[in-house]
Parts: structure tokens; C-alpha cells; sequence
């Protein structure tokens, strides 16, 4: 049969041609897929929220995403690497710092629920020129082995003592109407939120004894 010049395609011409049309469909296809998504987070975009608040004595503003931890807001914003990233699930405590006093697991807060409170990291209690009391305690005792979880064991350490000092019962307190005495028991149980890889526990309470003024 003879076909009009047009149509007549040869074999190669028929290749090329779906060859272009798979790779236009897949291109679109693409474009398709990839639509929603930018829509999508669009749609979940960032909040951008001032924050303001004291990190070891210095007034310190950030505009952050309303979603930063404050565990995050100090190491990545602020570059304060002292206080630890170690589970990021509030389970070891390796990322202890003192808020307004208290301690808290940083990875489990966000950096805007803590407008204009004071904060304190391992960096704002002592340096090594001139430690806490805990730290030095610490390093007498060798209350560290890798020293990973070191910086939330002192700011917990020292939140502890100050909770024992506040009358604040714990779990192992025999009389809730009588001031805690700050025995060993005590200072295990309310340091248990804090984990040791290593195993310095016994230096780690003999340390925090020291400090709290009773004999180890």
C-alpha cells in the first residue's frame, strides 16, 4: 500500500516520538507531584516569633520558629554547645538546664514558652578559671567518664540541692511535712532523671554530697 508522504513514518520516527511524549508525561507528572507539596508547606510555613530572654546574665533576642526547642534555640542560635543534645526525648537529661531556677529538659520546651525568664547552661555557672562549687566537685570526685551527660548532671546537681534547700519533697521523703535531709537515697532518686552511660553514679553522688555539706 502507499501511504501519502506525511504518514509515512519510518520505525524511528514512531520511537522518538513516544520517547517524547513518556518524557513530557513524566515531566508533568512531576510538576504534579511536586505542586502539592510546596503548597502543603507553604501552607505549614515557618512562624517567626520574637524571642527575648536572659541566658547566663546577658539579654539575648532571636526571631525563631515558633517550633524551636529551646535545647535547639541555645547550641544552634546562641552556639552554646555545653549543654548536650543526647536523646532529644527527655530521657537521659543530658540536656539539663536551670530556668528561672529550676531544672528542666531543654529538648522538651519550646524557646518561645520562656519569654523573659532567666536561664542558665554549664557555660553561665562557672568557668574553668573559676568553677561552681559542683563543678569542681565534680572534678575532684571524677563524677565524669566520657563527660558527655556532665553538663545536665551539674545544672541537675545543683537544681537539687536547691529543691532540698526549698523543703520540696521527692519520692524517697519518709515525712512530706518535714524538710528533706538530703541523704544519698534522696539524691539518687531525684538525680535518676539524669542518665550516666559510663557508670559514674557513686562518684557522681559522692560529688553532690560533698557539696550539700554532708559526709559521703
Amino acid at each position: 500500500m502507499n501511504l501519502p508522504t506525511d504518514l509515512a513514518a519510518t520505525r524511528r520516527d514512531v520511537l522518538v516520538g513516544t520517547a517524547a511524549a513518556v518524557a513530557t508525561t513524566s515531566s508533568a507528572s512531576r510538576l504534579a507531584a511536586q505542586t502539592p507539596t510546596e503548597t502543603g508547606a507553604a501552607s505549614l510555613g515557618s512562624v517567626i516569633l520574637p524571642v527575648s530572654f536572659e541566658v547566663n546574665g546577658a539579654q539575648r533576642e532571636l526571631n525563631l520558629d515558633a517550633r524551636t526547642t529551646l535545647l535547639d534555640a541555645l547550641r544552634e542560635n546562641l552556639r552554646m554547645n555545653g549543654t548536650k543534645k543526647g536523646c532529644d526525648h527527655g530521657q537521659c537529661g543530658a540536656c539539663t538546664v536551670l530556668v528561672e531556677g529550676r531544672r528542666i529538659n531543654s529538648c522538651l520546651t519550646l524557646a518561645v514558652m520562656h519569654q523573659g525568664e532567666r536561664i542558665t547552661t554549664i557555660e553561665g555557672l562557672g568557668t574553668p578559671a573559676d568553677m561552681h562549687p559542683m563543678q569542681a566537685a565534680f572534678v575532684r570526685h571524677d563524677g565524669f567518664q566520657c563527660g558527655y551527660c556532665t553538663p545536665g548532671q551539674i545544672c541537675s546537681a545543683v537544681g537539687v540541692l536547691d529543691e532540698i534547700k526549698a523543703g520540696i519533697p521527692s519520692q524517697v521523703s519518709a515525712d512530706l511535712t518535714a524538710l528533706p535531709e538530703g541523704s544519698q537515697a534522696e539524691i539518687r532518686e531525684r538525680m535518676s532523671g539524669n542518665i550516666c552511660r559510663c557508670g559514674a553514679y557513686s562518684n557522681i553522688v559522692d560529688a553532690i554530697t560533698e557539696v550539700s555539706g554532708r559526709k559521703a
